[in-house]
């Protein structure tokens, strides 16, 4: 019997903030973080990365990646590129983090979660504020990489662990949790075949124009 795939969900932030609330947020939703993926920028390469998920107790496996605001693809970049092809790791989704970053595309996004931790049909900034003049793009570090891989559950976020304290840990990053928590529900809803409103993997966005 073959072994059954890690399920992972890709965080594109690192510093040391958002690392100790994806390390809590982990714990809260009974799976694993990688903690060693975190760094400004994330310093393991993506075979390190695998070896490491493949070594988590549970699932899911969460699985930060940061390039430090580099132009191009960056260290975080091309290590989630190998995690994402490996024959081995389940992508079941992604949360695209909101920074100040400039020089980048931005990740498209059919929903963001807001400061105050309501599901948005926007994208947000940094502070977790919606905006429709975002054109539902997210922009932050590392959110390219979004683009190139048919990622499903993708959901936009201001920055972890801050959005002017409303996701602090002393309050247990309520909104990085839900962020995991609906990808958690969408994967679980889709395995079970209720795709009714669910975006099919391996399927792009639709946008409003």
């Amino acid at each position: 019997m073959a072994e059954a795939k890690r399920r992972v969900i890709i965080i594109t932030d690192g510093d040391y903030v958002a690392q100790k609330a994806v390390e809590h947020v982990a714990r809260e939703v009974g799976g694993r973080c990688i903690t060693l993926s975190a760094g400004n920028p994330t310093s393991l390469s993506g075979k390190q990365m695998v070896a490491l998920i493949k070594m988590a107790a549970n699932d899911p496996v969460l699985v930060m990646c940061d390039d430090n605001g580099n132009y191009g693809r960056g260290r975080g970049e091309q290590a989630i590129e190998y995690v994402l092809k490996h024959p081995d790791i389940e992508v079941i989704g992604a949360i695209a983090v909101a920074s100040n970053t400039r020089w980048v595309h931005g990740a498209r996004v059919l929903y963001s979660i807001d400061q105050a931790g309501q599901i948005v049909e926007e994208a947000v900034d940094k502070e977790g504020h919606s905006d429709k003049r975002l054109q539902h793009r997210i922009y932050g570090d590392t959110v390219d990489i979004i683009n190139r891989y048919h990622i499903p559950n993708v959901i936009g976020i201001g920055d972890i662990g801050k959005m002017e304290g409303r996701d602090r840990l002393l309050d247990g990053c309520p909104v990085t949790l839900k962020a995991v928590q609906w990808i958690l529900q969408r994967s679980e809803r889709h395995d079970r075949g209720e795709t009714d409103g669910l975006q099919a993997k391996g399927t792009a966005h639709r946008f409003p124009s």
